[in-house]
């Protein structure tokens, strides 16, 4: 599975908006400079996702963007598949004609299809506190 530089920044935007408070619009500079995105593309990836149904905007001064869905129906399958088409994640021929692999590339495709797709963005949230909250320094002597 390849995935694109802006499919990356898209699940990382998703990510981001997972991890705020629910409710609260974030402001695109938030989210470009937390996760290390060129503000404009940016733009362009948030105004895709929104008519993908994934994220909303709000207007004003306290406006932003936010989840349209609660972080646990959002899976990384399905953002990958929207962002960069829906042979992606699905087993799809490499090649045209049948080789000794083509088998083998098919399970793959299929394994890399089913972990994405139980995969939701609060899934990776929980993994990642953990994983940051057991790398806690402990100074003591």
């Amino acid at each position: 599975m390849n995935i694109s530089v802006k499919g990356e920044y898209a699940l990382q935007a998703i990510f981001d908006l997972a991890s705020q408070r629910t409710g609260d619009p974030v402001r695109i500079a938030d989210i470009a400079r937390r996760q290390k995105i060129p503000q404009k593309f940016l733009e362009l990836i948030l105004a895709g996702l929104k008519q993908g149904g994934f994220v909303e905007s709000r207007r004003g001064a306290e406006g932003g963007y936010l989840l349209a869905r609660p972080a646990e129906s959002i899976t990384v399958g399905e953002v990958v598949r929207f962002v960069e088409g829906p042979h992606q994640g699905k087993g799809h021929p490499r090649r045209k004609t049948e080789t000794p692999f083509t088998d083998m590339w098919q399970q793959v495709d299929r394994a890399v299809s089913e972990i994405i797709d139980k995969t939701s963005f609060a899934d990776l949230l929980r993994g990642w506190t953990d994983k940051q909250n057991k790398f806690v320094l402990n100074w003591e002597i």
